[in-house]
């Protein structure tokens, strides 16, 4: 797999601030049709439906804090097809900048050049490939998607946890990847509310 080019610009880069991927507002996703608020909150959960369907089932929202303790629980009480569908919303690491979500763009560090550093890692490895790798490799295993929330960390930084993961139990990895996917949605939605400003 080829590293991008860091130093060229993405012309397909996509914009936090656009209109679509504004901050969602409370009040108007309590009010708003199933449909609208699934919609709204699919940034946030990268679009995965049988799980969105159920988080807007749940509403009203008193606050943010009690939507994403009810995403949590719903994560973890929804039937297991339904729980990798949720964790296989989210990309893989190190997938091709064109093929993910405006959100997801911003997280893997595509927008910031000199974030990810080299295409190799401190101990002279491709990362890229070993990326690539240990995806195949944890897919094979466990049948879902690695989700971890890279939290501004280069991809080299989070090679050594995906290849402990492969050791891991696939019960405690879909727990511990249910768990990802709700932090990143936390982390969306303060990012797209600083983005507004």
């Amino acid at each position: 797999m080829i590293e991008p080019d860091r130093d060229a610009p993405d012309r397909d880069a996509p914009d936090l601030a656009a209109p679509d991927l504004a901050a969602p507002d409370l009040a108007a996703l309590n009010a708003a049709s199933a449909a609208a608020a699934e919609a709204t909150l699919a940034p946030l959960f990268e679009g995965a439906p049988r799980f969105l369907a159920r988080l807007v089932a749940a509403r009203p929202f008193a606050d943010w804090g009690a939507l994403f303790e009810a995403a949590r629980r719903i994560a973890h009480e929804i039937p297991e097809a339904d729980q990798v569908e949720l964790v296989d919303a989210h990309p893989r690491l190190g997938a091709p900048p064109g093929t993910v979500s405006a959100l997801s763009h911003h997280e893997q560090g595509y927008d910031r050049p000199a974030a990810n550093g080299p295409a190799d890692g401190t101990d002279g490895i491709d990362v890229a490939a070993e990326l690539a790798r240990l995806n195949a490799a944890y897919e094979a295993r466990f049948g879902f998607r690695y989700c971890v929330f890279v939290a501004g960390r280069p991809r080299a930084a989070l090679v050594p946890g995906m290849a402990a993961a492969l050791t891991g139990d696939r019960e405690a990895e879909l727990f511990r990847a249910l768990d990802a996917v709700v932090d990143i949605a936390i982390a969306r939605r303060e990012a797209l509310r600083a983005a507004d400003g």
